[in-house]
């Protein structure tokens, strides 16, 4: 055999074990820097989302009020928005588009009439858990107005 057929060309050379290996760890450290700060992201996004909607149910439900001279009982709910309720004068509405939505966990928002810590009404999300109480993306988000 002559020196060139001994010798494999470029195109028949592979990686060794360890340029894989390296690749793999640095893959794998990108993976632990990124990977949290993106789950944070969407958790950061769920909780603005659940704001906005909440702020826009807020909005309709004062709209109602102007219009019936006061907001929805706890048996009325927020789909008084939608419906004018038995023995309400003046509504005027539907006062949102479309129907109540849930939060961005999938959960229903929870009306309070009367509300909590000083507020008239309350708009409460309990967050992903949809349970009372929690903390981080489980933690209760309250639009009391």
């Amino acid at each position: 055999m002559t020196n060139r057929q001994k010798r494999p060309s470029a195109l028949q050379r592979g990686f060794t074990l360890l340029e894989l290996l390296v690749v793999i760890l640095i893959i794998a450290l990108l993976t632990s820097v990124i990977g949290p700060r993106l789950f944070q992201q969407v958790s950061d996004a769920r909780v603005r989302t659940a704001r906005a909607q909440m702020k826009t149910l807020q909005d309709a439900l004062v709209r109602y009020r102007l219009d019936t001279g006061a907001y929805p009982d706890a048996t009325q709910g927020l789909g008084a928005r939608q419906a004018a309720p038995a023995g309400v004068s003046g509504w005027l509405g539907p006062y949102l588009q479309g129907s109540v939505p849930n939060d961005p966990w999938g959960h229903a928002y929870v009306w309070r009439n009367p509300g909590a810590d000083g507020h008239e009404v309350e708009i409460i999300s309990w967050g992903s858990d949809g349970k009372p109480g929690g903390s981080g993306e489980a933690a209760d988000l309250v639009q009391g107005f």
